[in-house]
């Protein structure tokens, strides 16, 4: 009998080494820092958050630090060393606001908020499946799909205000299915619904949310699968639809929010925007389900004339060192392009810096999937 359990017992740790040495969790990548361009005292940094693979609890947050010249990768883990889980699984969104650093964190259903200085956790936010945020009178206003990844029997998204104060949710307006990025002009907050749950059974309208009312006061119908948005200095609202990865491609669409009717719109894919004066980039990363392979497009669109500028910003032909373009930022004070590239989205991605004429500049190894900008306010 004890020679039967030995022998079993023997199996036993034989099967557990052999199942640990097979496992393969998730990697917590230690702080790296590298030296990418010259110092410059003038201009703050930036963050950028990487989305990590989802459920992996992969999310990390990279610092550039313009003082010095060094791209900081993975600093939370090493500001946070008690952190559960590091920042979370799927890093969607980071914005700065009255001197915190909101990071929304989509399937850890919850926002992190950080100081913005030291990125020291400051508390965290509790919203189911939240996407995006925005501000507004001293309130946050995130979106939520309101219910679980990829259920499809979901009704209308909501948004969240959050007092910044206490970091609590004080209300909440029901708007359309799986509401992505906001934008507010005036006293109106404007979401592009995507319904990107049911397809082929696209939302396609922007909800207009009154902020004196918190309510929302009507849908826009603009196209199917809508996603980033971003305002111009006119009043006009750009909004991208990723269109169904089939027959209906990917466009950019423009809302006059003085009538709330779209006022013109542009035959070139626009999965990400970002305006800078009377410029707004767009890049695209256009999949097909037809012929299996995405089409990648760099445009400029002259926001007050409203017509194309260029098809492609990246002057140099360096594009061609970018596999999938995954997020992208203007440097307010320079006028930095910033790409970054996910690649086969399991390696840690790679972040490009281009002059304002579109030369690259230096590139660096980021997080896996960098995708989101935060720049520190001087």
């Amino acid at each position: 009998m004890t020679r039967t359990f030995n022998i079993y017992l023997v199996v036993l740790v034989a099967l557990a080494i052999f199942a640990g040495a097979c496992r393969k969790g998730p990697q917590i990548v230690p702080p790296v820092e590298t030296p990418v361009a010259d110092p410059d005292s003038l201009t703050n940094g930036f963050y950028l958050l990487n989305e990590g693979n989802m459920g992996m609890n992969l999310a990390t947050l990279d610092y550039f630090d313009r003082s010095t010249g060094t791209y900081k990768r993975n600093i939370y883990s090493e500001v946070n060393p008690g952190a559960t889980k590091e920042m979370g699984d799927v890093g969607n969104d980071i914005q700065i606001y009255g001197g915190k650093l909101y990071a929304v964190i989509n399937m850890s259903d919850k926002v992190e908020v950080m100081d913005v200085h030291s990125a020291r956790r400051i508390g965290q936010i509790s919203i189911r499946n939240c996407r995006y945020i925005t501000f507004y009178k001293g309130k946050a206003y995130v979106s939520s799909y309101a219910a679980a990844q990829g259920d499809t029997n979901t009704g209308e998204g909501f948004i969240a205000e959050v007092d910044t104060a206490t970091l609590q949710v004080l209300r909440k307006v029901e708007v359309g299915r799986q509401p992505e990025e906001m934008a507010i002009v005036g006293d109106r907050m404007y979401v592009a619904n995507s319904g990107g749950y049911s397809p082929p059974n696209y939302d396609r309208t922007v909800s207009v949310v009154d902020m004196n009312t918190f309510t929302e006061a009507k849908r826009i119908d603009v196209a199917i699968n809508l996603h980033r948005m971003k305002a111009d200095q006119y009043g006009d609202i750009y909004v991208t639809s990723r269109g169904d990865y089939y027959d209906i491609p990917s466009k950019l669409y423009v809302i006059d929010t003085k009538q709330d009717i779209v006022k013109d719109s542009f035959d070139l894919g626009a999965s990400n925007l970002c305006i800078k004066g009377d410029s707004a980039y767009i890049y695209s990363v256009e999949w097909s389900y037809i012929t299996s392979s995405n089409t990648v497009s760099y445009a400029i669109v002259n926001v007050k004339n409203e017509n194309i500028v260029t098809n492609n910003f990246i002057t140099d032909g360096s594009e061609k060192q970018i596999a999938v373009p995954y997020g992208m930022a203007i440097d307010p004070a320079s006028g930095d392009i910033y790409v970054t590239d996910a690649k086969d989205y399991l390696l840690p991605g790679t972040l490009y810096c281009f002059d304002k004429t579109g030369k690259k500049k230096w590139s660096v190894t980021t997080g896996d999937i960098p995708a989101h900008f935060a720049f520190i306010p001087r």
